[in-house]
């Protein structure tokens, strides 16, 4: 199978539920084929890779497990629900998300009898210390140390059918993910040594078309993917890719030393990701209030990822249901408009 191959049919990819040993072979297969296929020809390494991959296996499912339940997104409920106002401005900011959301749209066309589906909604998230005014005692205090919570830059780009269906998508890309942070370091490990310098510069051109062809939790939480065009064009130079790296020669040591690398990342996942949950009590400003204050706030709730790759990134987020009615209509051209500027 090649590397293409296993960007198709993710939720097959991993089951939460339970373990089974074809699971892990695939997941094996899998960590080889995107990073190195000529790991193949070292001695026992499907063996030798297994327990990493189950540790990670173990960590996703322990992950996707405890992300809460998926919330309805809908503009028609901003109002009411205190966490969608935290997290948009107006109620407006939804349906232009949802036109955003190219993915969600595909996945409702393509099933007509669908009438919900699931996303991940991500979101930038930041803190700020600002100054502001408090009524405490029904005394108004002035130029008082606050906390301001924001939300912005949201996407919508990972979506499934079905809640059961988001989480096992979402595992696999953080397990892609896992395996980009590998061939980051792998690309690292080669620049310093200063070797096979043909090899090096495929496995970072391997790296650069997994991250645009494979999102992983890049699409997730951060850009979208590349356009159907551009996907074209980097498929055809994954497969020369693929062909170049199938035909070089190379030493035993250095594939050792890729497959020790692939093995450290994949037993010690928690060092590139992290996901908590989180709740904060705020305002209709989203400002931070304090558990014993008497001013009025709401609870919200979401998770937080960080993600400790290169660079690093740390995005809010929460699992989302849409109706197919919260779709707005597609975006005409407007041909009249658009003449003007030729």
């Amino acid at each position: 199978m090649g590397i293409l191959d296993w960007f198709k049919n993710r939720p097959a990819q991993f089951d939460p539920d339970r373990v089974s040993d074809e699971m892990l072979r695939g997941a094996v297969d899998k960590a080889i084929t995107l990073t190195n296929p000529r790991l193949k020809l070292l001695p026992d390494c499907h063996k030798r890779l297994m327990p990493a991959v189950a540790t990670t296996i173990e960590f996703l499912r322990a992950l996707v497990h405890d992300l809460p339940a998926a919330r309805p997104l809908s503009s028609a409920v901003w109002s009411s629900d205190p966490t969608l106002r935290a997290f948009f401005v107006a109620a407006s900011d939804i349906p232009g998300l949802l036109g955003r959301a190219d993915n969600l749209r595909t996945l409702f066309d393509k099933f007509p009898e669908l009438d919900e589906a699931c996303l991940v909604l991500g979101m930038a998230f930041m803190e700020r210390q600002v100054f502001g005014m408090v009524v405490h005692g029904g005394v108004v205090q002035r130029d008082v140390a606050q906390t301001n919570v924001s939300f912005s830059d949201h996407g919508a780009r990972i979506c499934g059918s079905d809640e059961s269906r988001l989480r096992r998508v979402a595992a696999v890309e953080a397990f892609e993910y896992l395996l980009g942070q590998a061939l980051a370091e792998i690309a690292e490990d080669r620049l310093e040594r200063q070797e096979l310098q043909g090899s090096r510069s495929l496995i970072r051109a391997r790296l650069r078309l997994l991250q645009q062809q494979g999102p992983g939790l890049g699409s997730m939480f951060g850009g979208p993917p590349a356009r159907p065009s551009e996907q074209a064009r980097l498929n055809a130079e994954l497969l020369e890719n693929e062909r170049q790296l199938a035909a070089l020669g190379g030493g035993e040591s250095v594939l050792e030393a890729e497959l020790d690398c692939l093995r450290t990342v994949l037993g010690n996942p928690q060092r590139y990701l992290r996901v908590e949950p989180r709740r904060l009590r705020l305002s209709s400003m989203n400002v931070l209030v304090d558990d014993t204050s008497s001013e009025a706030a709401a609870d919200v709730d979401f998770s937080l990822a960080e993600l400790g790759g290169s660079p690093p990134m740390r995005r809010a987020f929460v699992l989302a249901r849409v109706a197919r009615g919260e779709m707005p209509p597609p975006q005409q051209i407007n041909f009249n408009d658009a003449g003007r500027y030729l």
